[in-house]
């Protein structure tokens, strides 16, 4: 059975949940899921799971992103992007280039962040867009994120419209909202902002170059074995024959780091354990001076054994990320 990782250049105009859809007609399973949702506005990387590989989104979520962004200063909108009305204007005029760098740099590093009220977040069991769209008004509170990197590549005043418009790449930790930086920057400049265009270049260790559209899928399905999803996405851990075999009945072997060490393995932060071979063996999590499958794959197949250490697998079938509704994402979350 096909398993493995896709990465996908999510097209305009598409919810993260239509390209799941496709990818499942494209690859012949219900076993399809999604890590890091894109809002319909936003393109670029997606990455998809196929099969047993679903059971690798969990990690994969978690991850930090970077995006390329278009922000529009002099505008805010009701859902800090374009593809809501506009419900203020300012003049910038008197916005200086200077006081641009100086509101970036106040929005980089540890931060908390308000996200955006249309947002996939529930409260009280409701999601927000949800309650906003029904005309509520509708606050969530502050969290932090980490912005490890915001920069600005260009700066362009449309006279005519009185607006300025900024280029710039952010490198984020996951759950940031990039609408919500524009908005904030616009906020922080007095003049209100939002987001004009948005494209995902990174999730973790995959990138748009590995990317592909889906049209070229459907002419030629390009899968990354799981094997070596789990090579770029985790810390590496060699077995030996020995080590394999107990692993793969679910049995501990001595730990990969010492205790306690910032080399230690965690369930969170698994590391990948190989065969000789360089299958996939499990995921393994430090217990002291023991190492204790979180997930274990039957050896030189990539798929799970029926060992005991299969019992507390993170994910579902489908993987995380597989009912987004409008309004979810990363011109919502990251």
């Amino acid at each position: 059975m096909l398993s493995g990782l896709v990465i996908v250049d999510k097209p305009q105009g598409w919810t993260s949940h239509d390209v799941v859809g496709r990818m499942r007609r494209i690859a012949g399973t219900r076993k399809v899921g999604h890590a890091g949702t894109l809002d319909p506005m936003a393109t670029g990387v997606l990455v998809v799971g196929i099969n047993k590989a679903t059971r690798l989104l969990t990690y994969i979520v978690g991850t930090s992103k970077t995006y390329t962004a278009t922000i529009r200063l002099g505008q805010s909108t009701v859902t800090d992007d374009a593809e809501g009305e506009v419900t203020a204007t300012a003049s910038t005029a008197e916005v200086a280039e200077q006081a641009i760098h100086d509101g970036v740099a106040a929005l980089t590093g540890q931060i908390q962040q308000v996200p955006s009220s249309v947002s996939a977040i529930k409260v009280n069991g409701e999601r927000a867009y949800a309650r906003v769209r029904s005309g509520e008004e509708v606050k969530l509170a502050s969290r932090p994120v980490i912005i490890h990197r915001f920069e600005v590549h260009s700066i362009s005043r449309d006279a005519a419209a009185d607006v300025v418009d900024l280029d710039v790449t952010v490198e984020c930790s996951s759950g940031t909202y990039i609408r919500a930086l524009a908005r904030d920057l616009g906020n922080a400049l007095g003049v209100g902002g939002h987001l004009t265009a948005l494209r995902r270049t990174h999730v973790g260790p995959y990138s748009l170059e590995q990317a592909r559209t889906l049209e070229e899928l459907a002419e030629e399905l390009n899968v990354l074995d799981m094997a070596d999803a789990a090579r770029a996405l985790m810390p590496n851990r060699e077995l030996s024959p020995e080590e394999t075999t107990e692993i793969s009945f679910g049995r501990r072997i001595a730990a990969g780091a010492a205790p306690g060490s910032s080399a230690a393995a965690t369930a969170e932060h698994p590391a990948a354990a190989f065969a000789p071979d360089g299958s996939l063996v499990a995921l393994l999590a430090d217990a002291g001076s023991f190492a204790k499958p979180v997930l274990v794959f039957a050896p030189g197949t990539g798929g799970p054994s029926n060992g005991p250490g299969n019992s507390d697998r993170p994910g579902t079938t489908d993987g995380p990320g597989n009912s987004d509704g409008p309004g979810t994402g990363t011109s919502g979350a990251a």
